[in-house]
């Protein structure tokens, strides 16, 4: 497939590195001309502007959008409209709000673009071990873009989930539970970190351990080993953990339900609670996001 790419951050970076490894000719548009060049170098096409991206795509064009969640997609939509043509397909990685994600799908269908929200986790791991997809939209649409989606995710790693805002809906909840995965460790071992036999313990090899049979292994638990092993009490850290916008998303659509989530909203709530602090467990919760995502941590002075 010959597909545009429009944001070139620490996602839409690898995922267009991962798409050209994988045999796809990628279009790549991002303000920073230096990314483009980036891109360039990896055998991919640069685009200096949105319509010359889509100048270099042959219809049906697809066009995939890896930009900030909220005004910035749909100023990105609203200036692709006048380049693209009826039968090209917008698709936005990104991690939008599920609702917008509806209105856009209505919104462009009666100019007759298509639109597919996807879900995308795997943070910066996923140009090398590849990337969970979870895909809304029209399923015909899905049908075509899919040969991309497999060679994003790992093996079974892409599900269609139903119509617009499916894909984007199905990975906020995702994150919610994210959040509360995350908070569970952290107080673990904050826990540990308060008592007496925390003063000896290697909480890198009890990370490890942890991840050798034991019912709570997971991928967070590798990332922790591996944060313990560059900052053994995470010391260089400040506990101020930010929340992107999913996890209170979540909390959200928990009432409108009138759905108990008592995990995910304590650690919401945690989130908050941690900028005015600099506890142990907010340092790994910190470290963690750190780790799997790229985010920016706050580094002690």
């Amino acid at each position: 497939m010959r597909i545009g790419m429009v944001g070139l951050g620490k996602m839409g970076m690898n995922m267009s590195k991962r798409l050209i490894r994988g045999g796809h000719e990628v279009v790549a548009f991002d303000m920073d001309a230096a990314r483009v060049a980036e891109i360039a170098g990896e055998k991919g096409a640069g685009a200096g502007s949105l319509g010359e991206l889509a100048g270099k795509l042959a219809h049906p064009r697809f066009v995939w959008l890896m930009v900030p969640a909220g005004k910035p997609v749909d100023d990105t939509v609203d200036a692709l409209i006048g380049t693209l043509e009826k039968g090209d397909t917008i698709i936005d990685g990104g991690n939008s709000h599920y609702k917008d994600s509806v209105r856009r799908g209505a919104a462009l269908k009666e100019k007759g673009i298509n639109f597919m929200d996807v879900g995308v986790s795997g943070g910066v791991w996923g140009l090398d071990e590849g990337y969970c997809l979870m895909a809304g939209g029209d399923s015909d649409t899905f049908g075509r873009i899919e040969p991309a989606l497999k060679t994003l995710a790992q093996e079974d790693g892409v599900l269609y989930c139903g119509p617009s805002g499916a894909g984007h809906f199905v990975k906020m909840v995702h994150n919610g539970i994210e959040y509360g995965m995350m908070a569970a460790y952290a107080e673990g071992f904050d826990i540990m970190e308060a008592s007496p036999y925390g003063v000896g313990l290697d909480y890198e090899k009890v990370a490890h351990l942890w991840n050798r049979g034991s019912v709570i292994r997971s991928w967070l638990l590798e990332l922790a080993e591996d944060a313990f092993k560059k900052d053994p009490r995470l010391s260089g850290l400040t506990g101020y953990v930010e929340d992107s916008g999913e996890g209170r998303w979540t909390v959200q659509e928990a009432v409108e339900l009138a759905v108990p989530a008592p995990v995910i909203s304590a650690s919401l709530f945690q989130r908050f609670r941690s900028r005015n602090g600099d506890s142990f467990a907010d340092r790994l919760l910190a470290a963690l996001r750190n780790e799997f995502g790229g985010h920016a941590v706050k580094k002690k002075a």
